[in-house]
């Protein structure tokens, strides 16, 4: 992989240069999504079949029969987007009001990149049983649950809990949504270093929701977990830890089947180099960097190393100095350097092919169905060094994910009505197109104007 150094000074006014935008771009608009009208109305006699007395009928119907209510309203394509704040991007516990606009934008990435109604809601409790209770409350109403931003460990408890008392599929972006794409960048860097999954040995540095969900996914594709040596800010992951059975409570069915070969370091600060000595592999989702990662710790890891760094908005190492320690292949969480893994890619295609069946619940091989269908994608337009995950504006890439979703839902019958793989492609062809469609014409006729010179 070659890979120019930029200008340091350059790359970081350019990474402040959205955050200078935004307040007034926000400000602007009043935020970002909002709900829109979707039936025809030709004259005022059509209120009395949208709404009273002709709504009535419908709403009978679907009384005697339940199902009925994916038919006659947008339930099977609505979805709400849920936080408590807690554990917003790299802000922390900011709340639920300041929460919102990551909420909204959650909402804009459905609409525009799935064709999904997404609506933001934030709760103003923090406690795991009250937000369980919320959400169940409010499910009636929509086709999808969308956990985002709760912070961890009762993410785990949150979603394990909903996945089991909810009819709909629930589903924790920062877990399963980043561990999708993940997966789906490993899939195509071992491709190219040509080394098995089972045999695929992996430093894993973050031991939050994203670490631990993609480590879950990654052993359902077919990673050996021994392989696996996490790390997270106490040191080393291993059963014996004191702080072990406390920490990873929810998840120690999982982690605790990693580090086969007890790897130990007596100091927090040797934890990430020993984890990383002698790996095919590392896998950030820890403290942003640059520094969190050094370059003389890529030099100890196996020939041709793989570097995912994928804290925002500083990746745990820069991209050309883990080129210049010798990694191969190098990914981040962001969009100005090759290979970007960004759950963008994931959620709104893996909702769309959810949605488009009705879906009860979205399965771990759901996910990976979406990982395999995204490095695919890839694979097909030349897979190099700097290109092993497409862009978020193929949208190619969006259907191929849905129509993979969609069957790996019906196959495991979890679906609440079955189509054939050309109606599922054209269902997500439509509802895609017709999204991006209607902010483009809005745009053109000036119902959106454009954003504020700032």
């Amino acid at each position: 992989m070659k890979e120019n150094k930029p200008n340091v000074e350059e790359l970081l006014a350019k990474a402040k240069e959205p955050g200078r935008k935004a307040p007034a771009w926000h400000a602007f608009y009043r935020g970002k999504v909002g709900l829109g009208v979707k039936c025809a109305i030709t004259g005022y006699d059509d209120f009395a079949i949208w709404y009273t007395p002709g709504v009535a009928q419908p709403c009978r119907e679907i009384a005697e029969a339940p199902e009925k209510v994916f038919e006659y309203t947008n339930k099977g394509n609505m979805v709400a987007v849920v936080s408590d704040g807690t554990r917003v991007l790299g802000l922390g516990d900011i709340g639920p009001h300041a929460a919102l606009p990551v909420m909204e934008g959650k909402g804009l990435l459905f609409k525009y990149l799935g064709g999904v109604d997404a609506f933001p809601i934030t709760l103003a409790t923090k406690d795991a049983d009250e937000i369980i209770q919320a959400v169940k409350w409010i499910a009636p109403a929509f086709g999808g649950i969308n956990l985002e931003d709760f912070a961890s460990p009762k993410c785990f408890y949150i979603l394990d809990r909903l996945r089991e008392e909810t009819e709909i599929p629930v589903w924790h972006d920062d877990q399963q949504g980043t561990a999708a794409v993940t997966v789906a960048g490993v899939i195509n860097a071992l491709k190219l270093k040509g080394i098995p999954k089972h045999k695929a040995r992996i430093a894993m540095i973050g031991a939050g929701a994203a670490g631990i969900a993609t480590l879950r996914v990654l052993i359902a594709w077919g990673v050996n977990p021994g392989n696996v040596v996490m790390t997270d800010i106490n040191g080393i992951v291993h059963r014996e830890r004191p702080d072990f059975d406390t920490l990873f409570r929810y998840t120690k069915d999982i982690v605790g089947r990693t580090n086969a070969e007890n790897r130990r370091c007596a100091k927090v600060e040797d934890a990430i180099p020993t984890a990383m000595e002698g790996m095919d592999m590392v896998i950030g989702y820890s403290k942003p960097g640059p520094g969190t990662i050094k370059p003389e710790w890529v030099k100890r890891m196996a020939k041709d190393p793989i570097v995912f760094a994928c804290a925002n908005p500083i990746p745990e190492i820069w991209p050309w100095e883990a080129v210049e320690a010798g990694a191969r292949i190098v990914g981040t969480g962001r969009s100005d350097f090759p290979n970007q893994i960004n759950n963008s890619l994931g959620f709104p295609a893996i909702f769309r092919g959810t949605l488009d069946v009705f879906a009860k619940t979205i399965t771990d091989e759901m996910a990976i169905a979406a990982a395999e269908a995204i490095a695919k994608n890839a694979e097909e337009k030349g897979l190099r060094e700097d290109y092993i995950v497409p862009s978020m504006m193929d949208l190619d890439v969006f259907v191929n994910e849905a129509v993979a979703v969609g069957l790996k839902a019906i196959e495991q019958g979890v679906a609440r009505r079955v189509l054939p793989k050309a109606e599922l492609r054209k269902q997500a062809e439509t509802m895609i197109r017709h999204a991006r469609a209607e902010v483009e014409i809005l745009q053109k006729q000036g119902h959106i104007p454009p954003p504020p010179k700032v």
